[in-house]
This record gives structure tokens, sequence and C-alpha cells, in this order.
């Protein structure tokens, strides 16, 4: 291939990804009214288990009342954040909860629910590696918006060794 086509196919591919983006983000948006719609909290949910794998209960109740609750501290997150930021995060959740966008940033052939953590951990690991910023970033905000939202409750503390604050 010559290097024109090649540039050209960068292009028409980035044009076609921008489009379906947005396309997907007006029918089935991350966000709904600040808070993760279905689609949302589907990719938090799968997220939540890759990331948290190791600091969630190994009980199936107990993980998944753990993983209702991260997705109520994400709910919370997300109302909190500037109009910018959730409409930023409601794009980001709307192309990583299609098929397209979830193999292009995440190279995740499986869809959320039925991918295991451990292929959702190399998906992630391979985000954070990239040499594409996008995916950089988008590792970044699912990692650190997932980390927080867990972690910043209170009976979580103890699995981080974490007394809490100090008590004057």
């Amino acid at each position: 291939m010559q290097r024109r086509t090649l540039l050209k196919l960068g292009v028409v591919s980035t044009a076609v990804l921008v489009l379906a983006g947005g396309a997907a983000a007006l029918l089935s948006p991350g966000l709904h009214e600040g808070r993760l719609s279905p689609a949302g909290r589907e990719v938090f949910r799968a997220v939540g288990r890759a990331v948290l794998d190791q600091s969630l209960p190994r009980e199936e109740a107990s993980r998944n009342d753990a993983l209702n609750g991260l997705l109520n501290r994400v709910d919370e997150l997300t109302l909190a954040l500037p109009p910018h930021a959730q409409a930023e995060l409601s794009q980001l959740l709307s192309l990583l909860a299609s098929a397209a966008g979830r193999r292009a940033l995440t190279g995740l052939g499986d869809e959320w629910p039925l991918a295991t953590e451990v292929r959702i951990q190399q998906s992630l690991q391979e985000m954070r590696l990239s040499g594409i910023v996008l995916r950089r970033q988008a590792y970044a905000a699912l990692h650190d918006i997932t980390a927080a939202a867990y972690f910043s409750d209170v009976s979580t503390w103890p699995q981080l060794g974490y007394p809490g604050p100090v008590r004057i």
C-alpha cells in the first residue's frame, strides 16, 4: 500500500468511528440526566469486575451487592461532574457500549457481561499501554472513576488497611 492510500484509509476510518460514536451516543447515551444509563451501567459493572477483582467479595451475592453499590456511587460521582464532563463521559460510555466502539477502543470482542475478568483486564492493560492517547485517556477515566467510587465507601477501607480519618 502506498503512503497516501494508508493516510486516506486512516482518515476515513477515523471519520467512520466518530460518526458511529456520535450515532451511538444519540441512540444509547452513556448517561441519562447525569446518571448511568443501562448501557453505562453494563460497562462500569464489567470494568468494576476486572479492576476490583481481588478487592470484591468472593461470595456471589456479596459480590453483586458490592458491584451494585459501586454503580450507585458512580451515579453520585457523575451527578457531581460539570455538564461538559458529563457529556464527554456519556460519549465515552456510548462508544464503549457499542460493539464497534468496544472493539476499537478496548480490543474486546465479547460483550461486556459475557467477557471474563481476565479478558477485560488484558484489554484494559492494552489500553493503558497504548500508543494512542485516546485509548490511554479512556483507560484512565474508567480506572479512576471505578476505583474512586468503590474505595470511597467506608466498608471497603479495611481491605486497603486504611483505618479511616484521624479523630481528634
